[in-house]
């Protein structure tokens, strides 16, 4: 077997993670003090190029400090939005802006951590958006009201795609969507209000409304206008971060699990012996392998400037399914140990579920893949 080039990389990240035990990790509050830790490490300012400060890493080694971090038993949905945000203004910010901005994200000094793109009534359908950035001068006036807006409370500045120039004004639905970057400690409560979340893997996520938010007219991203196909990097970068989180997931449940089912014994054999326990273990770790390759490839795609949609949909979709499969054999094999707080085991379960559903859905995925790679009719 070849060594893994991120070897060092890999073990870096499991010796910080191990100075937070698992017991850190079931509390229901944000975890500060792992995220400051991770930022002061900078491993959160891995892509920031080092020009600005940062260690000038890819999408590829991105990947693998968020599979890491799931792997130790942490959950990096806490601390991964400033990865696939900090694609957005790389690629399309001005030269002004990131000689402004990376530097002070690169320190820790800001943090990019939220995006604000969906919305209550629209969902997945991000082309009807509602939430409307009208231009007053030199500044752009921001109403609607976005929602699921993850680690919003935990940053100071929110990449928000808002829409600039009327639907019906516009020839294809994709135009007309602009980006912008708000800086959230003007914003809130001049304009922009939060309203928490509760949920059942404890994101720190929230409900973000706009009343006559304004915003200078330099934080646009990019040109106005374009703001959907912008933001498209910042998503193909997440679907594949999510990924490489699924695959750590699995490996988690994978080695949680097999060290249970060593140990576990029930009729005066160990549970592991059974082929019936054995075989949905092992099915589970093939694919979860299987899904790391597919991640590798959308994310040397990405840092190539290659077209990584279809790659990062299918990791996503190979990864999450991947994760999930291995966390149903863990809980199985666990028994009542299973739904026990103290084993971690029902915690994972609830997280790695998330995945199903956000940050696009299974359907979705296969949908994309049925129409954009296959040419089936479209669907809606």
């Amino acid at each position: 077997m070849s060594p893994d080039p991120h070897d060092d990389l890999r073990r870096a990240l499991r010796d910080l993670c191990a100075r937070f035990p698992a017991a850190y990790h079931r509390q229901a509050s944000y975890p500060v003090e792992f995220v400051d830790a991770l930022t002061k490490a900078g491993w959160l300012a891995a892509m920031i190029p080092t020009d600005y400060g940062g260690a000038g890493l890819g999408l590829t080694e991105a990947s693998v400090i968020m599979e890491e971090i799931n792997r130790s038993g942490a959950n990096a949905g806490h601390c991964h939005g400033q990865m696939y945000n900090l694609g957005t203004l790389l690629r399309h910010g001005s030269e002004a802006q990131k000689r402004h901005y990376l530097p002070k994200i690169a320190t820790g000094e800001l943090r990019l951590q939220a995006m604000a793109v969906t919305e209550p009534t629209t969902g997945s359908d991000t082309t009807k958006l509602k939430t409307t950035a009208v231009r007053q001068g030199d500044r752009y006036v921001v109403n609607g009201q976005k929602v699921w807006i993850s680690r919003v409370r935990h940053s100071d500045l929110m990449i928000l795609l808002a829409r600039t120039t009327p639907l019906r004004e516009v020839t294809r639905k994709a135009d007309g969507l602009s980006i912008f970057l708000v800086d959230l400690g003007h914003a809130m409560g001049h304009g922009m209000t939060v309203k928490p979340i509760a949920n059942m893997v404890n994101h720190e996520t929230s409900e973000v409304f706009f009343d006559n938010l304004e915003i200078p007219a330099e934080n646009l991203i990019g040109e106005e206008g374009e703001g959907f196909r912008y933001i498209f990097d910042g998503l193909n970068a997440e679907r594949a971060l999510i990924a490489a989180e699924c695959i750590g997931d699995g490996h988690w449940f994978v080695e949680k699990v097999t060290a249970y089912a060593k140990q576990r014994v029930v009729f005066d054999r160990p549970i592991g012996q059974n082929q019936g326990v054995q075989f949905p273990i092992a099915r589970a770790y093939v694919n979860i392998e299987a899904a790391s390759l597919m991640r590798f490839k959308a994310c040397a795609q990405f840092d190539a400037r290659e077209d990584c949609a279809a790659a990062a949909n299918m990791a996503k979709l190979l990864a999450a399914d991947a994760s999930w499969e291995a966390a149903n054999a863990c809980i199985q094999f666990h028994g009542g140990f299973g739904f026990a707080s103290e084993y971690d085991v029902e915690r994972k379960f609830r997280e790695t579920r998330l995945y199903q559903v956000a940050p696009i859905s299974t359907n979705l995925i296969l949908s994309y893949v049925a129409v954009h790679i296959l040419g089936l009719p479209r669907s809606f």
